[in-house]
């Protein structure tokens, strides 16, 4: 995936999802980090649309579209702009890009309640989607009516994010998060663990409370001053993202402090925060920065994108020592789409550009430069991901790991404020338990937190 903002923020939704019918607005930041690549911010142009004809430079009288994006997108950096000018020599390209998701959705919601100042294609992060398809898809060309858009190409879930009841898809998937976990093979062998990926993915296959054991194993032969994991957050994530529903139910209705799995989850993070297995830091935080940087931890909950943050954050003596396994159980974090608003200038030419930004080649090119982990199943037997490396995991193959996720990611149900209730879950809640609080204690404490923030 790609480089975007704080990455803390990307605690945006899980798996695949069925949409929950909210309504009220959720901001998001998003951070995406690509595989072999540091993070890269994302640059924007003067944000002006160039006329069709009497544009600068090499765009004299040709058809500019334009894109609105946020973050490290890669379509640029991949080369994929170049090449769709050089096959289609009327077309010129030209992104506008606001690095941070907090500060891009909320104008493009503007944007497209006062239908002006919309560009050709807007991209749509996927905590976003729910209420954009709620409320705004009226304002959106349905994709799944261009000539060539096949809805088998994607992922079920990941294009049933984007379809309203009525079954109009509003957006086409670029990528997805699917959830490993990586770890050092460095700590597992001083702690008498095994290294392979294949027998590490055996020591908690199919069972999150299988990983909590291994982490005891980890800390009773730990090297000194490591952790098992390397945060409380970011194990209640991965834990929550393998659930089909969470804080929301299919109706729309808020279930999060009645859902049994949600209390499980926490429940289970905070076991683990209480045996001393998980650092007592928040994901994405200077403090958190430094642990990877000074090794202190031994596995992280791992989307594609989470590669690349590691390697921006660590030590050239740890590149090679990381290797990725199955997690307990696949789940989501992360992944956009591309969306053509019915104002733009260029309707029919943006139909056609995102859907072959977003076809099966191209997401596989943007894979092996971006890291952008393809939502086309069709990529996930091309070479650029089944022979996909990294300079962190040396020369493993961890292409097949995550396309298996992605597969087997479940439909889950997002909700317009999930990321406010994940976050107040973990950085309200269970990290209080590394400080010395009760479970009980930590669990009221944040869902008031949430409540508050919900406007309960």
């Amino acid at each position: 995936m790609r480089a975007r903002t704080l990455p803390h923020s990307r605690l945006r939704s899980g798996g695949g999802t069925r949409i929950a019918r909210g309504t009220r607005r959720t901001v998001v930041i998003a951070a995406v980090a690509a595989l072999g690549a540091g993070l890269l911010a994302g640059c924007a142009d003067d944000g002006k649309k160039d006329d069709d004809k009497g544009s600068s430079g090499d765009g004299k009288g040709k058809t500019t579209i334009t894109l609105g994006l946020f973050g490290t997108m890669g379509f640029k950096e991949a080369g994929l702009y170049a090449e769709y000018e050089k096959l289609n020599p009327n077309i010129k390209i030209a992104e506008n890009v606001i690095e941070r998701n907090e500060n891009y959705y909320p104008a493009l919601v503007n944007h497209l309640t006062t239908n002006s100042g919309l560009q050709d294609v807007q991209a749509i992060e996927v905590a976003n989607i729910s209420e954009v398809t709620t409320t705004q898809a009226a304002k959106f060309q349905d994709m799944s009516k261009v000539s060539g858009v096949n809805k088998s190409n994607w992922l079920d879930w990941k294009w049933a994010q984007a379809t309203t009841k009525d079954n109009k898809t509003i957006g086409l998937g670029t990528d997805v998060g699917p959830m490993a976990i990586c770890y050092r093979t460095d700590l597992f062998k001083a702690a008498g663990l095994p290294t392979d990926p294949a027998a590490v993915g055996q020591l908690w296959a199919g069972d999150w409370n299988k990983f909590i054991e291994t982490g005891k194993k980890y800390k009773s032969k730990a090297p000194a001053g490591t952790f098992f994991m390397d945060s409380p957050g970011g194990l209640l994530n991965a834990v929550l993202s393998s659930e089909k529903e969470k804080f929301y139910d299919s109706s729309g209705e808020i279930i999060y402090k009645t859902n049994p799995a949600v209390r499980a989850g926490f429940n289970l993070t905070a076991k683990a925060a209480q045996e001393g297995l998980v650092q007592g830091v928040p994901q994405f935080q200077p403090s958190w920065d430094q642990t990877i940087a000074n090794s202190k931890f031994a596995t992280v909950a791992c989307p594609p994108w989470m590669l690349g943050t590691i390697k921006g954050k660590s030590k050239p003596d740890s590149f090679g020592k990381w290797a990725v396994a199955v997690a307990p159980k696949s789940g989501n974090w992360g992944g956009s789409f591309l969306g053509v608003p019915s104002s733009g200038k260029h309707v029919k030419e943006a139909e056609k550009l995102v859907a072959w930004l977003t076809a099966p080649e191209q997401q596989a090119k943007l894979f092996k430069v971006q890291g952008s982990f393809p939502s086309a199943p069709g990529a996930y037997t091309m070479p650029e991901v089944t022979g996909a490396t990294n300079q962190m995991t040396g020369s493993a193959n961890i292409g097949t790991i995550f396309a298996e996720a992605a597969k087997s990611a479940p439909v889950q149900v997002i909700g317009p404020k999930d990321q406010i209730i994940q976050q107040g879950l973990s950085d309200n809640g269970v990290i209080l338990v590394t400080k010395g609080k009760s479970t009980e204690e930590a669990w009221a404490n944040a869902t008031k937190t949430i409540d508050n923030s919900l406007d309960k």
